[in-house]
């Protein structure tokens, strides 16, 4: 049995409730979840469901995320609240100044939030110490929005984990688990096992690039360009990023252009072919949260379709009502939206 647990910005429980209606869990790996809960417009649900207050889903095992409420609607005899996950909260930070990174993408991550204005109750967590590597220069960028970015490039993704225990909030980087491997126990989604339906595939390739010319600082024939990415004939996708706002000051040449590539290989990371795969689990062939969870890769078939791709898990939906419960997979990269790492 699902019930929500509602606490204040201090991470003080205020109540529990399970007389919703209607609770939707959206769990992302690369951005921010959301959540919407419909509940009857009690008396105490008045007082529980106010903007801020922190809603977690609560189902017996750990509890990975939360939610803060960013939007009411009171209609009828009935709230409905909806927010998105405390990841949010990065979105009313700024990278300040100019920052320039070499090194591992983790500690990036971790260095940008370390150096941002502080958030109530927020602590780096324990270092994974993962592989990837970055070399960027940021200057007043949104630290949401950066680490996004981030998380596309590199495949590693990170959490505000709620320790409501300690009443802290935990900044820490993680990766799903490649069940395709030798070593691990395989999940296959396929319609001849049975464990899924209303399936619903996705391509589109008209944000796809393959060559991105950067252009960095000086002008005219002076300025520095940097090309990244190939391609030929009607294969050939180009597309031209204006870095003019980075400065090589304080960097040789050779580590100002290894900044521009990193920007170019970014644009390229953001326009990829989208190819996604959404479905509804069915049957009890695998456990969700033990045998398959987001930013897990896995194997997804459907024959009549032709279709067999070794994909992430980027999105799960979790729905409960009527005393049930229903997921739905979303796997592969979604149609993206126009990615500018200019952008804040």
């Amino acid at each position: 049995m699902v019930e929500a647990r509602v606490y204040n910005r201090e991470l003080e429980l205020q109540g529990v409730v399970d007389n919703f209606s209607s609770f939707t869990w959206i769990r992302r790996y690369f951005e921010p979840g959301e959540f919407e809960i419909h509940i009857p417009a009690t008396e105490q649900n008045q007082v529980l469901f106010v903007p801020g207050f922190i809603v977690a889903r609560h189902d017996g095992m750990a509890e990975m995320e939360a939610g803060t409420i960013e939007s009411l609607v009171r209609s009828g005899y009935e709230i409905v609240a909806r927010g998105r996950f405390l990841e949010s909260y990065l979105d009313r930070r700024l990278i300040i100044g100019t920052y320039n990174f070499s090194g591992k993408t983790e500690n990036a991550m971790r260095n940008i939030v370390s150096r941002m204005t502080p958030i109530p109750l927020v602590e780096l967590g324990e270092l994974q110490n993962f592989d990837e590597t970055v070399e960027f220069q940021a200057t007043y960028k949104g630290v949401l929005s950066y680490l996004e970015k981030l998380c596309v490039t590199s495949g590693i993704a990170f959490r505000l984990r709620p320790d409501f225990t300690e009443r802290a909030l935990i900044f820490e980087c993680y990766k799903g688990t490649d069940r395709t491997v030798s070593g691990a126990a395989q999940v296959i989604f396929s319609e001849t096992y049975n464990n899924l339906t209303e399936e619903s595939y996705t391509y589109n390739d008209s944000a796809y690039k393959t060559k991105c010319y950067v252009g960095g600082a000086g002008e005219g024939s002076a300025r520095i360009i940097v090309v990244v990415g190939d391609g030929t004939g009607l294969d050939l996708r180009e597309v031209f990023r204006n870095a003019s706002q980075s400065t090589q000051e304080d960097l040789t040449t050779a580590e100002y252009e290894a900044v521009l590539a990193q920007e170019g290989e970014a644009v390229l990371a953001d326009a990829p072919i989208s190819e996604s795969f959404s479905f509804k689990v069915a049957g009890d062939q695998y456990t969700y949260r033990t045998d398959y969870d987001v930013g897990d890769i896995i194997k997804v078939r459907r024959k009549s379709w032709g279709i067999e791709s070794t994909l992430r898990i980027t999105e799960v939906e979790e729905v409960y009502e009527s005393g049930g419960r229903e997921i739905m997979l979303t796997v592969g990269n979604t149609v993206p939206e126009t990615v500018d790492w200019n952008a804040d």
